[in-house]
């Protein structure tokens, strides 16, 4: 491999990083007094058709971010 193309490889790892640290602590912050936090039902966890559409949803939300980060990747490699 390249010296350049694993500096590039590096330097995109470390943004990354960066944004994550970044998203953590955007997730981690307290509601302000105007939000409310929604309850969560637990008298449905034991459903099995509930678990299976959560399973869905986090894996087609999950599908997303990495094609975002695979597009985004691909932008700053082009740019560079």
């Amino acid at each position: 491999m390249e010296q350049s193309q694993q500096t590039h490889r590096h330097a995109a790892a470390k943004d990354f990083f960066q944004s994550l640290d970044q998203l953590e602590d955007i997730l981690q912050e307290n509601p302000t007094e105007d939000e409310e936090t929604p309850e969560l039902n637990t008298d449905s966890t034991n459903d099995p058709e509930l678990l299976e559409n959560l399973t869905e949803i986090d894996l087609a939300a999950f599908e997303d971010a990495v094609a975002d980060i695979e597009q985004y990747l691909e932008e700053k490699t082009k740019s560079k």
